[in-house]
């Protein structure tokens, strides 16, 4: 199987929501059928890289899941997991091969956030266009990123022609999806805003009507510490100097 070689201490006052991880996250079940594509990353045996906006909020898998059937003697085992980079991608892969050292086919494909964006999708010895492109068509169809499918063959002795490999590859791509926790991330930043007594409660009450998270120090001055998605950012700062008159300092 071909694979691809990857290129000091604080007062804290009271807060309404903690400072929290980088990305926030949504939990749900995924029903799409994976029809359609949001991006053309497919090229068989090989990988895409397209740039993507970091800022953007994206799917992904909370969860793996997999899935398992047979098609006219042949059995499919479907494989899906959260990957981090290209690397984890990689090892995932190579993970679900040693698991099923024996099977006729190990099918992989992944969409990564890298930069630039990463596509990948191999055939692994069956017809071309008939395994690697559908799995990575269902990935892109539930438009899902730090994703990796393999799908597993074990040929049971009938030929399924390209079509009946393009459905089953699909197939087996999906109900492993179905099968996992779909999550929504949306990227956060942290930024640090400074300013004198008179304007901090302007600034809580600024903060707190955006609905973000932040945590204040009251020393010399005051201190929050703002985390808010990146996409909001600019507009939250923009909000908070014109508040202030310009007077609240950013770090």
């Amino acid at each position: 199987m071909k694979r691809l070689a990857p290129p000091a201490a604080t007062n804290v006052a009271s807060v309404p929501t903690s400072i929290g991880p980088p990305y926030a996250v949504t939990l749900y079940k995924d029903s799409r059928d994976g029809s359609g594509t949001r991006n053309g990353f497919v090229d068989g045996g090989r990988s895409t890289d397209v740039t993507e906006e970091a800022a953007d909020g994206y799917r992904t898998l909370a969860t793996p899941g997999r899935s398992r059937f047979a098609v006219r003697g042949s059995e499919f085992v479907g494989r899906a997991a959260p990957v981090e980079d290209v690397p984890a991608a990689e090892a995932f892969v190579e993970s679900v091969a040693a698991e099923y050292p024996d099977a006729t086919h190990h099918v992989p494909a992944y969409r990564v956030r890298a930069d630039p964006f990463r596509a990948y999708a191999d055939d692994d010895g069956e017809p071309a266009g008939s395994a690697g492109d559908p799995v990575l068509s269902v990935l892109s169809g539930r438009d899902l990123e730090n994703v990796a499918v393999v799908v597993v063959r074990y040929f049971g002795g009938t030929e399924l022609g390209v079509g009946g490999l393009a459905r089953a590859y699909s197939r087996a791509a999906t109900t492993a999806l179905d099968a996992a926790e779909v999550v929504e991330r949306r990227p956060h930043e942290t930024f640090v805003v400074t300013v004198d007594y008179d304007d901090s409660g302007t600034v809580r009450s600024v903060l707190e009507s955006e609905g973000v998270a932040f945590e204040a120090d009251y020393a010399a001055t005051v201190t929050f510490e703002v985390r808010v998605p990146v996409v909001d950012a600019a507009a939250v700062r923009d909000r908070l100097r014109s508040a202030t008159g310009g007077r609240a300092e950013f770090g």
